[in-house]
């Protein structure tokens, strides 16, 4: 048991990421053997890199508001909301909110080997 706090928090290192962190929650080197849990906070203004990956993770938002951005599709954003983002699908997180928008992400583990696409115009 570890309360998220303790659990240091790094800037996203990816091309499009601005004001954007995240914390490894659970994952292999706490012998979880499927998943990875990771708590990600986009600061006011601020937004994930706009990417596609080919596989899935399920998103839960904790606080704040934002966008998602689901292939062609934007959609609103808030505290309790849920997002599956599917295999392969650009997406991007932005917050347009006052305060820091925190949500949990959880992909498979097999994921982590596995190549990111960042789009051309990541980030815009």
């Amino acid at each position: 048991m570890n309360h998220y706090e303790a659990v240091e928090q790094v800037p996203v290192d990816m091309p499009g990421a601005e004001g954007c962190s995240v914390r490894w929650l659970v994952g292999e080197k706490e012998g979880a053997p499927n998943f990875a849990m990771r708590q990600f906070e986009v600061a006011v203004g601020g937004h994930t890199p706009k990417h596609a990956h080919p596989y899935e993770h399920e998103v839960f938002v904790l606080e704040g508001q934002g966008t998602v951005l689901e292939g062609d599709m934007e959609h609103s954003l808030r505290s309790g909301d849920v997002v599956y983002v599917r295999p392969d699908e650009v997406h991007q997180f932005r917050n347009t909110g006052e305060v820091p928008l925190k949500f949990l992400c959880l992909v498979p583990n097999s994921a982590l080997a596995k190549n990111v696409s960042v789009t051309p115009e990541c980030g815009n």
